[in-house]
């Protein structure tokens, strides 16, 4: 279904529309997202919470973990690591993973898999205490307790849960299969979905992308990637923009007029939704953000964790924020030149203000 009236404008203002809506309570939230990206880095705070704060009413930096046992989700890998909606969660599940384990591995993971049943949670030092599994080299070339590695494994699989987490460490139960009674078809599309609500509008090329990534969270459909992707193309509305086809959900007019402008600055977190598709964010804002906390200092063009600077419907540069001695302390860098009107002064003021109390600077 084609969409008239559609532009590179309002593209841009639907994308930001749908995507930084009313902050609501933390469930509801949760609940429109489908999955929230994780990030362990702090700068200033992990990307989850910094994805959440602009979503959800009077949020603090830590209140996902705090009161993620209450909530309605899973510590789970969607199309990246992060937090998904439990009912999605099941809908990936059991997983049959790539690398298939020995039969001594599978013997270990049964060992473990009793004991935890039989302890109801465990904290990884206590499996590698009893089972004393020994070290492997890990992912970066460093030696990691085999038992960690194991329960990853176990965790992935779907054998285990992440319960809690405690100084950042998870602890693990059992988890139970709820089976989702959906033919494949229907449960992989409902995922795409899932993909779509979350990152529309999309470009084909993004769009196939995803999907793509979409292995990672079900291996077990992985040759069904292209059926998928057909299906996707023919059931959602799309439209050709400058020999860029654009995919969004059904139901949805990205060049409604009702899509409206703020005279708001926004931070954004290099892995949230309105930036995490570099592709797309070059089309709409005509410039090409990169992450680069990886990448040699020397090499840096804009810093550790540049957050891009969101002005009404613009992204118009960059901020790294660093808290010295209490204090919040910005570096600004701009693509073209920094506005001098007054109200992007107010706006950015008020948006440092509300990261300030996100991260609870202002609090005795």
């Amino acid at each position: 279904m084609a969409s008239t009236g559609l532009s590179l404008d309002s593209l841009r203002r639907y994308a930001l529309a749908r995507s930084l809506f009313k902050p609501m309570s933390l469930p509801k939230a949760l609940q429109r997202l489908g999955f929230v990206q994780a990030d362990p880095l702090r700068a200033p705070a992990r990307a989850q919470d910094l994805i959440l704060r602009h979503r959800v009413e009077d949020y603090r930096a830590g209140d996902l973990e705090s009161r993620y046992p209450e909530l309605p989700i899973e510590e789970d890998f969607f199309v990246n690591y992060g937090f998904v909606r439990r009912d999605l969660h099941h809908l990936m599940h059991p997983r049959t993973p790539r690398t298939v384990w020995s039969d001594d591995r599978m013997a270990q993971a049964r060992e473990v898999l009793a004991f935890v049943r039989e302890a109801g949670v465990v904290r990884p030092a206590q499996v590698a205490a009893h089972f004393e599994h020994g070290r492997v080299v890990n992912a970066f070339g460093g030696l990691s307790q085999a038992s960690t590695q194991l329960l990853d494994g176990m965790h992935y699989r779907g054998l285990l849960r992440v319960l809690r987490r405690e100084g950042g460490q998870r602890l693990y139960a059992v988890r139970e299969h709820e089976p989702s009674g959906l033919d494949p078809e229907t449960l992989m599309d409902q995922l795409v979905d899932v993909i779509v609500a979350k990152y529309a509008p999309l470009p084909a090329a993004s769009l196939g992308q995803l999907v793509v990534l979409l292995a990672g969270g079900v291996p077990q459909w992985r040759g069904h990637r292209q059926a998928m992707l057909q299906r996707a193309h023919l059931r959602l509305p799309s439209a050709v923009l400058d020999e860029t086809r654009w995919f969004w959900p059904e139901g949805e007019n990205p060049a409604s007029r009702r899509h409206g402008v703020l005279d708001r600055v926004y931070l954004l977190t290099p892995f949230d939704p309105v930036v995490w598709d570099r592709r797309r964010f070059e089309q709409l804002w005509g410039w090409a953000y990169r992450f680069e906390a990886y990448t040699p200092v020397a090499k840096r063009v804009r810093g550790h964790y540049a957050m891009p600077l969101l002005w009404r419907d613009q992204v118009i540069g960059w901020a790294n924020l660093s808290v010295q001695q209490g204090v919040l302390t910005p570096e600004l860098g701009f693509v073209d030149v920094a506005p001098k009107d007054k109200a992007f002064a107010v706006a950015l003021d008020d948006e440092l203000h509300r990261m300030a109390v996100f991260l609870r600077l202002n609090e005795a």
